[in-house]
């Protein structure tokens, strides 16, 4: 007769793509019961809408069954409690209590199609049936009821005195705009702040699996009261190749970091568009396929979108497109590897000469400050078009060294020089990269 030891010893062959390791080891098997020949247990997995849910569920049915004597195997899918949600909002009366994943979509610069970004996000989640919201938190600029074709709709209130969401295919959306109209937002920070406050946190949102909160440009007043008010799950920065875009990046991640917001991932937008004729792909701000922002900012590059006239009409129809089916998905899965993922940081000494860090396991890099000031990959240091290097040796003081460093996620460093230079992000591969270089010179 066959036991639970068995059923679990099956079940470890099943590995997550992911996190690279199986899922008995990972505790996603909860609630395992055997009555005479029948087997049924839960597979409880990172977040609700993961991508492999239903590979999972069928190869787990099959491992069992060709155990000797299993009968009928039921396998039920969930997904683990956010262990952050008890902590949603900061705000005791706030309506995020019973929201379990907030993402943050932001590009700290305008122009780049953030908007239509996550709003495409959200609603491709909402078309899989799970329950989702989005939060237009740009109060000078609101530009989600446009997308949904949405403008003029009119706002009520339930008897708490929360704002009601509009809802359009199972998504529940909230804009300033709602209340605004086409005038002008004519207020001080403070005043903004506040509208912030209640779009998000009087809203009646009840129950969601996912909020999405179209974060406003910049890294200013507007950005922190979110970043401090709502306990965020993580953050996706969308942007361009274009060299503006690029250093406002730089500032985006650095503020997130700042304020202990995960990091999940860059888009890039109208990375290129192909060629009716020829079927290539043409990089509109330079470069090529190759995934040069992970290399600048130690962040996976979750998704490259093309331009594609589908992808510049209005939401308010069902919309199907594979890019944003794979992004979604990219998303979705960087959102479980970080619930999973346990914060490795370094510790670091510096000095007027080097830079050391110091890991767990017992590695040690130690890199020579102009070595690494000169391995910025910023827009300044570097150019977008050609990937020529602009920063030259000789143009790097003699004494160049760091007056703050911090570590940032599992990726990388954000460094603060005594020239003045402080939007450079140093990935942690680029660290090891050089201290490799320079053992061998040695």
């Amino acid at each position: 007769m066959f036991n639970e030891k068995d059923v679990l010893q099956k079940l470890s062959q099943i590995i997550d793509p992911d996190l690279k390791k199986d899922i008995v080891s990972l505790g996603f098997i909860k609630n395992l019961t055997i009555q005479n020949s029948n087997v049924s247990f839960e597979i409880a997995l990172t977040t609700p809408a993961c991508p492999v849910k239903s590979e999972f569920q069928a190869a787990a049915e099959k491992l069992v069954k060709e155990i000797k004597g299993v009968g009928k195997v039921n396998v039920q899918m969930s997904s683990q409690s956010n262990t952050q949600k008890s902590q949603a909002a900061a705000l005791p009366q706030s309506t995020l209590q019973n929201v379990e994943t907030i993402i943050a979509v932001s590009s700290c610069k305008g122009g780049v199609g953030k908007s239509t970004v996550a709003a495409y996000l959200a609603k491709e989640i909402a078309q899989r049936g799970f329950r989702v919201g989005l939060m237009d938190a740009d109060i000078y600029g609101p530009s989600i009821p446009t997308l949904f074709n949405l403008a003029g709709r009119q706002i009520y209130v339930n008897d708490k005195q929360q704002l009601l969401p509009v809802e359009i295919d199972n998504l529940k959306i909230m804009s300033f705009g709602f209340l605004l109209g086409d005038a002008p937002a004519v207020m001080r920070g403070p005043i903004v702040s506040r509208y912030i406050q209640q779009l998000i946190h009087q809203t009646d949102w009840g129950r969601l699996d996912y909020l999405f909160i179209d974060m406003p440009p910049g890294t200013g007043d507007v950005q922190l009261t979110i970043t401090q008010s709502v306990q965020l799950t993580g953050a996706v920065i969308v942007t361009t190749k274009q060299t503006l875009s690029l250093v406002d990046v730089s500032r985006g991640i650095l503020m997130f970091e700042t304020v202990n917001v995960p990091m999940l991932g860059i888009i890039e937008n109208m990375a290129y568009f192909v060629c009716d004729n020829c079927q290539k792909k043409h990089f509109i701000f330079g470069g090529h396929e190759k995934d040069i922002l992970q290399e600048r900012f130690g962040l996976e590059t979750l998704a490259q979108l093309p331009v594609l006239p589908e992808l510049t009409g209005k939401l308010d129809h069902a919309v199907h497109n594979s890019y944003i089916t794979d992004a979604t998905d990219r998303v979705i899965r960087a959102i479980g590897k970080n619930s999973m993922s346990q914060t490795q940081k370094p510790a670091i000494h510096f000095d007027e000469k080097h830079v050391m860090l110091k890991w767990a396991d017992g590695k040690e890099w130690t890199v020579t400050n102009k070595d690494l000031r000169l391995s910025c990959r910023c827009a300044s240091c570097v150019d977008e078009i050609t990937g020529a290097q602009l920063l030259q040796t000789e143009s790097v003081l003699e004494d160049i060294a760091a007056k703050e460093i911090a570590a940032l996620g599992n990726y990388a460093l954000g460094i603060k020089w005594n020239d003045g230079h402080a939007s450079g992000i140093y990935p942690y591969k680029t660290i090891e990269a050089l201290a490799r270089n320079q053992k061998v010179r040695a």
